[in-house]
């Protein structure tokens, strides 16, 4: 194989490898970017800082789009309960709150009439 066709292969690798970690962001692990930075360091796509740094970018890419998923998915679970009009926690301790007012007024109703 020659030495282009060798370069074009690897850069291929490359941004297939890229495009795989760009796909699956908000699930990569940090072992699996530290895999991934000292394969492009040793294959001389990078240096060390530029592995940390791509790392650290990575990371922080990957936190972001987990903590927009994880906010989507509550989303869509409050919006699917409310239309099952069902009752939320607060809702509950409301109701709890209500209860024990009523009782309350039970209790100072039959004292009065006693």
């Amino acid at each position: 194989m020659s030495t282009n066709n060798q370069q074009e292969e690897t850069m291929q690798e490359f941004i297939r490898d890229i495009f795989y970690l760009g796909a699956g962001a908000a699930f990569v692990t940090k072992e699996k970017l530290e895999e991934l930075k000292k394969d492009l360091i040793e294959k001389g796509k990078m240096t060390q800082d530029e592995g940390k740094q791509f790392v650290d970018d990575l990371l922080k890419r990957s936190e972001k789009a987990r903590n927009d998923m994880e906010q989507r998915i509550q989303e869509a679970v409050e919006a699917q309960m409310k239309k099952m009009n069902v009752a939320t926690g607060d809702d509950i301790a409301e109701l709890k709150k209500q209860i024990r007012e009523l009782r309350k007024m039970i209790e100072k109703e039959k004292k009065t009439e006693a």
